[in-house]
């Protein structure tokens, strides 16, 4: 294969430009304008996954995913390393109270429908296996018995990194702001400091930053970044077996060792490209901290140690990622706009964008093609955290 240049360093072009060169022999250049990726969603991601989706795409994505992410030290091993994630399993755990009873039970038959390894649990179900929750509100829990849990984040996005590298990925620090064309053809990208790059094949994978070079291609990519809170609390409250918790209120909560990690929704407009250093401590004191206390009273007693904010990169079109060819053109390509799932479905991702930029099959993301933008075919995920 000829030169394929893929805009964004973060975990989703890393991914598709190591496959591109481990599975397929592709010379790749990966553009980045902020080699430190101090902003990128990739590196403050909660770094979790799981498969209760309300979209079958958006499950299969996940298994597979799991199933790389399981033997990940085999498939990203270098000469000299062998990658180590901290995959762990506890599952997530969304909670219904009567008005959400049955919206959750359709999601489930649809889930089980697919094979997720998914059970509803009644109260006092619930309350046997979760002593520590608080359950006289609630009518279900859905629960993942296997397939969900979190990871480190970061290390797996070195890890393609570092095969990239390997197999001769090559990554390059600067702005991209164009592209030269002819025809249905894209030729060139152009730079901040009038540089050129040419290519046979083009990725936009920026993350919440493609939608500027969508409209420079023509089409409109209703990416945005959304920023997300995160609180790292300390408590003397023990709560084993905790998964990733799901709260009516839009609250969700996790353990972290000895600590627990916990967010919700924003208070206000969500605006995008809020700043990153402009902690909400008032949506932590007015909502969050009541809501965890009510739902988890030991929780009752406990201070942020903590706190940090990262960018979903939100598709408000449907909240699905869009992966695929871009309609109108022969050789670009997209990746973006997750909603807060890429860094979980990257290895899959990354894997199916790498076999459509080399001309082969990729049934995983056929329903994620960016065409249903022009069609108005929203593919809407429910499921959205």
């Amino acid at each position: 294969m000829s030169e394929v240049i893929v805009i964004g360093g973060g975990v989703m072009g890393a991914a598709t430009a190591c496959f591109l060169a481990r599975d397929h022999g592709a010379a790749v250049t990966v553009v980045e304008r902020d080699t430190s990726l101090a902003r990128a969603s990739s590196s403050l991601s909660l770094s979790s996954i799981r498969q209760q989706f309300s979209q079958p795409v958006n499950m299969t994505l996940s298994r597979w995913s799991m199933a790389f992410l399981r033997r990940v030290g085999e498939e990203l091993a270098t000469a000299d390393d062998r990658p180590a994630i901290g995959l762990v399993e506890p599952g997530y755990l969304y909670l219904a109270t009567p008005a959400g009873a049955a919206s959750l039970r359709a999601v489930h038959a649809l889930q089980r429908a697919e094979g997720v390894d998914v059970a509803l649990l009644s109260p006092a179900e619930l309350a046997v296996r979760f002593p520590w929750l608080a359950v006289d509100d609630l009518a279900l829990g859905s629960l993942g018995l296997s397939g969900e849990g979190w990871f480190d984040g970061p290390a797996l996005h070195r890890a393609f990194r570092r095969k990239g590298k390997e197999c001769g990925v090559r990554f390059v620090e600067a702005d991209a702001i164009g592209f030269e064309t002819r025809g249905d053809r894209v030729t060139g990208l152009r730079c901040a400091d009038g540089a050129r790059i040419d290519g046979h094949a083009f990725v936009i994978a920026a993350g919440a930053w493609s939608a500027p070079l969508g409209a420079a291609l023509g089409l409109g990519l209703p990416v945005s970044a959304k920023k997300r809170d995160v609180f790292v609390l300390q408590t003397p409250a023990a709560l084993p077996g905790c998964p990733l918790v799901i709260d009516p209120s839009g609250i969700w909560f996790r353990t972290e060792g000895s600590l627990v990690l916990a967010g919700g929704p924003p208070r206000g407009d969500d605006a995008d490209d809020a700043p990153l250093d402009d902690i909400d401590h008032g949506m932590f004191d007015e909502q969050l901290w009541p809501m965890l206390a009510a739902r988890v009273p030991a929780l009752e007693a406990l201070r942020v140690r903590s706190a940090w904010a990262g960018y979903y990169e939100m598709n408000a079109f449907d909240h699905n990622g869009l992966a695929g060819r871009l309609p109108g053109w022969a050789n670009a390509f997209t990746a973006c706009g997750f909603s807060g799932h890429g860094m979980q479905q990257s290895p899959a991702v990354g894997w199916s964008m790498a076999r459509l930029i080399a001309g082969l099959d990729a049934p995983l993301i056929e329903a994620l093609t960016p065409q249903r933008l022009l069609d108005g075919r929203p593919l809407i995920e429910a499921n959205v955290i």
